[in-house]
């Protein structure tokens, strides 16, 4: 054996060392986070917690969110769209996880918009506007007024219906079972009360779609 075949077999031993560790420990986080959720179930959901879809669905969907998290902005059309395939199958709960500086003043329009049943009018408009007033990590929340104005919100009612100490103590409720459940990034989903085993589309997909296919075999 040649030293360029012995440099070369070298390589491909690391290789698969490497990948068969990262195996590992990708599925020993996958398990700890699961034994998590599993001591921590309580704090998936809160009944004061907004809902989308059948509230008998025997899927529940939980996301951890933050109105300024560019990636929860990318999420969001992928998780509608989930909720319209699986129509009446998958219920989702939304929790706030507002981790950027000034996040929870537009969790206060959110709650606001909610008591006038704009919750989800609201949030596509954040989401769809994030980048005029959420660029480059710097929310600047106060712009979302001049959105919600341009689409013709009664800007108005919903200032009116700003309620911030009781805002702050639902925000301290869900910070408090996201740190519980070692929360530190957002979006985060449970399905069913499971992690997905990796962050992305597809395997956020894949653990929706097995977990309609258990409980409606």
């Amino acid at each position: 054996m040649n030293q360029k075949t012995i440099i070369m077999s070298t390589i491909i031993l690391m290789l698969a060392l490497f990948g068969g560790a990262a195996y590992w420990y990708d599925a020993e986080q996958v398990a700890q986070k699961t034994e998590l959720a599993n001591d921590n179930s309580a704090a998936l959901e809160k009944f004061h917690s907004p809902r989308m879809g059948n509230p008998s669905a025997k899927v529940t969907i939980v996301e951890f969110m933050d109105p300024s998290c560019e990636a929860c902005r990318s999420f969001h059309p992928l998780v509608k769209d989930t909720m319209k395939k699986y129509k009446g199958k998958v219920k989702l709960v939304i929790r706030y996880a507002p981790f950027h500086h000034g996040s929870d003043k537009a969790v206060e329009m959110l709650e606001s918009a909610r008591k006038l049943g704009k919750f989800w009018d609201v949030l596509d408009l954040m989401y769809g506007t994030q980048q005029g007033w959420a660029a480059h990590h710097n929310p600047q929340p106060e712009l979302i007024w001049e959105y919600l104005a341009h689409y013709k919100f009664d800007v108005e009612a919903l200032k009116q219906g700003i309620d911030k100490d009781a805002t702050a103590q639902l925000i301290a409720i869900d910070l408090a079972d996201a740190k519980a459940l070692d929360i530190t990034k957002t979006p985060t989903f449970f399905v069913n009360g499971k992690p997905l085993p990796s962050f992305g589309y597809e395997q956020f997909q894949k653990l929706v779609a097995d977990e309609v296919m258990a409980a409606y075999k």
